[in-house]
């Protein structure tokens, strides 16, 4: 396993790298929200050599725009991997299945030399998803034991803890293998 974290503007932009072969940073959210510190998490995450991944917080409607806004404020680099974020937004409403299809699939059509991948927690896996769509693979969250969320289903990326922040581990057998999956 390899271990990775994720991080948005609640991180610091001098985030320790040591130990990791991978990052996930928050990149946009909506139709305009930006992550102020991106451009410094990205450079940090370049610097240390990581596979660098960028991902967007998914609300619902306005599709199309929403993969506009997000591919056009996250960096582009081969080899870099792009997710959705698909959860309850703040005030408790959420993308359909069909919308989060829809947006991995415009992502993919705007981006086709990246990997797109979907983020979402056991549950929603479980019990909200019905068309197990996850475009290149599946970013579970479930804070369990590293490497062994509790699904059926094939997943690339574990998020098992949020503390003291998201940690991650990825099921590539070296960091060589992982690049080779990105494309870079």
């Amino acid at each position: 396993m390899l271990h990775g974290i994720d991080v948005s503007s609640y991180q610091s932009e001098t985030y320790d790298t040591d130990g990791l072969s991978f990052v996930f940073i928050k990149a946009t959210e909506g139709r305009s929200y930006v992550n102020p510190k991106l451009s410094a998490q990205t450079k940090r995450g370049r610097d240390a050599g990581l596979v660098v991944g960028f991902y967007h917080f998914l609300w619902p409607g306005n599709l199309t725009e929403q993969a506009e806004h997000f591919v056009s404020e996250a960096p582009e680099k081969q080899g870099d991997i792009l997710a959705v974020d698909w959860e309850r937004t703040g005030s408790g409403t959420r993308a359909s299945n069909a919308e989060k299809d829809r947006f991995i699939r415009k992502v993919k059509e705007l981006r086709p030399h990246n990997k797109v991948v979907l983020y979402c927690n056991r549950d929603f896996w479980l019990n909200v998803d019905t068309t197990s769509y996850a475009g290149d693979g599946l970013w579970i969250a479930d804070y369990v034991t590293a490497g062994k969320p509790r699904i059926k289903a094939d997943w690339r990326f574990h998020q098992y803890t949020d503390d003291p922040l998201d940690k991650n581990v990825a099921d590539f057998s070296s960091g060589s293998a992982l690049r080779e999956w990105a494309g870079a």
